[in-house]
């Protein structure tokens, strides 16, 4: 199982985690993500487990703890087909059966009929001046 771990220390490395994980059961891999550009880290990475169980124990008992001067969030990881492409933006589909709503070809009826003027009876008080 493929787990997150969020809120590292920059100066944490990938045997570190391993290191921490491996006290849970057998780690196959373990990836600070890095910045393509600096090379720095990205205060994030992922751990791979064997074993699903150990992952939630895992979990359970890192989630929330104090890991090398920060407090790591330890999720389980989503997929990447859960999520858009990066520099997209998600669209959503508008309430309905699915598609995007219809467009008319006619614009929108107008109200046609005059307005009503002053005729200076002073009956119209919103409409008569002072």
């Amino acid at each position: 199982m493929n787990l997150f771990v969020g809120n590292l220390n920059p100066d944490t490395t990938d045997s570190d985690l391993t290191k921490i994980f491996s006290e849970f059961g057998e780690v196959l891999t373990a990836k600070i993500v890095k910045d393509n550009i600096t090379g720095d880290s990205r205060g994030f990475g992922f751990v791979e487990m064997a074993d699903k169980f150990h992952s939630y124990d895992a979990i359970d008992n890192l989630d929330c703890t104090y890991f090398q001067g920060n407090i790591i969030s330890v999720k389980e990881a989503k997929a990447k087909t859960d999520r858009p492409a990066p520099g997209r933006k998600r669209t959503f589909t508008p309430r309905g059966e699915g598609g995007p709503r219809p467009r008319h070809d006619s614009p929108r009826p107008r109200n046609d009929s005059p307005r009503p003027r002053n005729d200076g009876s002073g009956s119209d008080r919103f409409n008569s001046r002072f």
